[in-house]
């Protein structure tokens, strides 16, 4: 189920799927785009760029027709088989992280265009996590504390919950979270 986003400049029409597309790190991604037109063409033309904040946008790869054009630094990542307009990054890295920009032209008697952008946020899976007591023994007879920690080595947008027997554990005399 997508929500599809259109943008019209006369006759020609660009759907990508969202503008917000959450990818995993060292995964392929698809960017899908389709576009249909009104008017009879003689060439077609499509352009991927990439931007990060504060930045200039990259030309990543673009097409004319059936002829692919990509920039030979990023040749082997990047995938584009027209006349279909989606684009292939493979695999997804943190660096990969920004905007991507999809420009469409259709030439016929005159020349129409259409882009759209998609921001892409790139996920790190979150590694197992591992518990360190202190005292180290994790034996405390009826007085003292013990403290849990509680770390991850790599993910994004990592949240840790503490739960005893199956129960959520909440701020109480007895425990606290830091």
């Amino acid at each position: 189920f997508f929500h599809f986003y259109a943008g019209i400049c006369s006759a020609l029409k660009l759907t990508v799927p969202s503008h917000t597309i959450h990818g995993i790190a060292g995964q392929p991604l698809h960017l899908t785009v389709d576009y249909n037109f009104s008017a009879a063409a003689s060439e077609i033309q499509i352009i991927w760029l990439f931007e990060r904040p504060q930045s200039n946008p990259k030309y990543l790869l673009g097409s004319v027709n059936q002829t692919v054009v990509p920039d030979l630094e990023y040749q082997h990542k990047f995938t584009l088989i027209p006349p279909n307009a989606s684009l292939m990054i493979n695999p997804l890295h943190i660096n990969d992280e920004g905007n991507y920009i999809v420009k469409v032209n259709v030439r016929g008697n005159g020349t129409i265009a259409a882009s759209q952008k998609i921001q892409v946020a790139v996920d790190v899976p979150v590694t197992k996590p591992t518990v360190h007591t202190e005292p180290s023994s994790g034996v405390v007879e009826y007085v003292g504390n013990i403290t849990l920690k509680c770390t991850v080595g790599k993910g994004t947008r990592v949240v840790y919950q503490w739960m005893k027997n199956g129960k959520l554990l909440h701020d109480s005399p007895n425990y606290t979270f830091s």
